[in-house]
């Protein structure tokens, strides 16, 4: 092959690897974006609804103070009236007389569960929303620097790709300069011995010996040649190893990549971006509700149909829902394909010699690296999942029943404060909120140091497991006449996108599996298979 078509080559590789980062970055920066959009509107929401409740808080007062103006004018006007003298000597009251009493008592208490009310939405509800919005927004400062942590991990692996492919590349054509110059040095000395012959057997016929010039002459070949093959195998032994480290590093980005789209995003979502919204809008929304259930018990007929939408709210179905939306900001993109050089047919990691002993001192290293990382990860597992489960007691306290602020009695006249409740008061929830943002900063320092320790992990994972099959594999070719075929089981891990549902199963796998979940079908493109 020509050096343009050799150079042309290169290029369209070196173009088609472009590509595809930049697709991969496009993608990143538009799931930031997206992210983005879903935090500015759920900020809009909860502004939106805090001005709801707020116009909604002064008609309240202004019906309350209505109601009370109407009831003092009729009972002021009662209290002068001869009736009013007569009945109240003898309390004998008559039923027409003592439902209009009951109507202006009933008009009072109307007066003072709408001042409630109104108090209500002013110290609970309204605050409850500015303290969800303020999580909002500070979840998802937090939740772009890990997003920014693990764009910019990407990079890194997609970036170190790049320099072991280009050094493979360069290797493997030192090794077919070095291959093309030993085989001319090759026929040179074919060409040389066969015109020696021809010299010598010509001087021989006419009496002269040249035998020493002769053997001066093949040496001098001989040498020629065995520095050339030196040089041949040099860079074949120098492209050997450089194409073994860039199918390592393309088996680590693929798995990076991969657990990113599948797993991480995901993750981040659930656990960071949407941590604690859907339960505190709840128990906004359920305050709200138990407030006007109590305020009067006819009017829950529409009220269920606000309850069943509360009730409803699902962290899953709306991330499933968003993620839906933006499909093509978060599907997984295709994997890194390996790209042969100039035609070379080796697609996998070489174990033969001189670099068998120096993959399986690389295994060992691996496998011993593994354990350690995994036990350490696992623990620090431990530490976030006990710490999410304390945040979520925090964030799933059941604090939105408020039907005692309407409990009437002869001797409680006056409106309640919502904020005159022990829990409400100000100093409590500035010991609850501290408290909350102190688990919050703990617990993202462990999701960070989590998601760090499984990257590394997971692209560790991928070069071990490809060097015990190319080790297994060399060990097979190597014995494979004296030896037995072993028996392999496969060890298959299926992913449900609705459900999340993992199943793990040791056998041969023949047709689609269901979610015990949701009963979806999930194919075997969902299916992820490892040797064990």
């Amino acid at each position: 092959m020509s050096t343009q078509a050799r150079v042309k080559k290169d290029k369209e590789i070196i173009a088609e690897y472009e590509s595809q980062v930049k697709e991969i970055r496009n993608q990143l920066v538009e799931q930031f974006r997206c992210l983005e959009q879903q935090s500015e509107s759920r900020l809009q929401l909860l502004q939106d609804l805090q001005d709801f409740f707020r116009r909604k808080a002064e008609l309240q007062l202004e019906f309350s103070r209505g109601l009370d103006k109407l009831a003092e004018r009729y009972s002021a006007k009662i209290r002068t009236s001869r009736e009013h003298q007569h009945f109240k000597k003898d309390q004998n009251l008559l039923s027409t007389i003592n439902c209009w009493y009951l109507v202006l008592d009933q008009t009072r208490r109307e007066s003072r569960d709408h001042a409630t009310l109104s108090d209500m939405y002013n110290n609970n509800v309204i605050v409850r929303l500015a303290h969800v919005g303020e999580d909002v927004l500070r979840l998802f400062k937090k939740s772009k620097d890990i997003g920014v942590q693990m764009h910019e991990e990407l990079v890194k692996v997609t970036t170190e790709l790049y320099t072991v492919m280009k050094t493979y590349h360069m290797y493997h054509t030192e090794s077919i300069s070095a291959e093309s110059k030993l085989k001319e040095a090759e026929k040179q000395e074919e060409k040389h011995i066969g015109k020696a012959n021809d010299i010598s057997a010509a001087l021989m016929r006419h009496g002269h010996d040249d035998r020493p010039q002769r053997r001066s002459s093949v040496k001098k070949m001989e040498k020629l040649k065995e520095k050339r093959q030196a040089k041949y195998f040099e860079n074949k032994l120098k492209c050997t190893k450089a194409r073994n480290d860039y199918l390592l590093n393309l088996a680590a980005t693929n798995a990076l990549v991969a657990k990113y789209y599948i797993h991480d995003v995901s993750d981040m979502i659930d656990q960071c971006c949407d941590l604690g919204f859907h339960a505190s809008l709840t128990r906004t929304l359920r305050t709200y509700l138990s407030a006007e259930y109590s305020l009067e018990t006819s009017r829950h007929e529409g009220l269920d149909v606000l309850e069943g939408a509360v009730d409803a709210m699902d962290v899953r179905g709306d991330k499933l829902k968003f993620m839906d939306t933006h499909s093509q900001m978060f599907c997984p993109p295709s994997r890194f394909d390996y790209q042969p050089h100039m035609g070379d047919e080796v697609c996998q990691v070489s174990a033969q010699q001189p670099v068998q002993t120096e993959l399986l001192m690389r295994y060992q290293q691996l496998q011993t690296r593994l354990a350690t990382l995994k036990i350490e990860n696992e623990e620090v597992r431990k530490t976030m999942d006990a710490t999410m489960q304390t945040l979520q007691d925090m964030l799933t306290v059941e604090d939105f029943d408020v039907s005692e602020a309407f409990q009437h009695s002869q001797s409680t006249e006056s409106v309640k404060s919502a904020s005159s409740d022990s829990y409400m008061s100000k100093a409590n929830i500035a010991k609850r909120r501290a408290n909350q943002q102190e688990t919050e900063g703990f617990y993202f320092t462990k999701y960070k140091e989590f998601l760090n320790g499984s990257n590394l992990i997971v692209k560790l994972q991928a070069k071990h497991d490809l060097l015990k099959q190319t080790l297994g594999e060399g060990e097979r070719a190597e014995y494979g006449t004296t030896r037995g075929r072993r028996n392999v089981r496969t060890r298959t891990q299926v992913l449900c996108p609705l459900a999340g549902w993992h199943h793990h199963h040791c056998s041969y796998i023949s047709g689609p599996l269901s979610c015990p979940s949701c009963a979806h079908t999930v194919n075997h493109s969902n299916t992820l298979f490892c040797f064990s």
